[in-house]
């Protein structure tokens, strides 16, 4: 049986809802939802562009943790509380995953406080042998 290892990075929500920032299942690696809040300094962007830049520096100082990267990520989810704000957040989301190409479920959902303009849930997956190519298939869904 595989291996479980749970990650906190401190953030006062870990404690109060009991959860980890990052859990690992064998070769799986679940990131919580996580926001654009430097969480050392409290401090967040007003606009979802910063927050988004923001949140992915979160994502990927807890991949680092496990020995992972954004190149790992098989699936995302974005939280994006006000549509209008959509086309900055969708402009970080493609570049950080430019060429990784994750499966990718977007929605417009409120968030747990009014200043949060985006939150990102990522899973990933530990490759075992890194310079194994990924197969990529097109399909004609029409």
């Amino acid at each position: 049986m595989g291996e479980i290892v749970k990650v906190k990075s401190g953030s006062k929500y870990e404690t109060l809802n009991s959860y980890s920032r990052v859990v690992v299942a064998g070769d799986m690696i679940f990131v919580s939802n996580t926001a654009g809040r430097n969480y050392k300094t409290r401090a967040i962007a007003s606009d979802a562009k910063g927050q988004a830049e923001q949140a992915f520096r979160n994502i990927e100082g807890a991949l680092a943790a496990v020995g992972a990267s954004l190149k790992d990520v098989v699936a995302v989810k974005v939280f994006v509380p006000d549509i209008a704000d959509m086309d900055e957040v969708n402009a970080v989301v493609g570049r950080k995953f430019k060429d990784i190409d994750p499966a990718n479920t977007t929605t417009c959902t409120p968030l747990g406080q009014p200043e949060l303009k985006v939150e990102f849930e990522v899973t990933a997956y530990k490759r075992r042998n890194p310079d194994q190519p990924e197969q990529r298939i097109s399909v004609d869904l029409s």
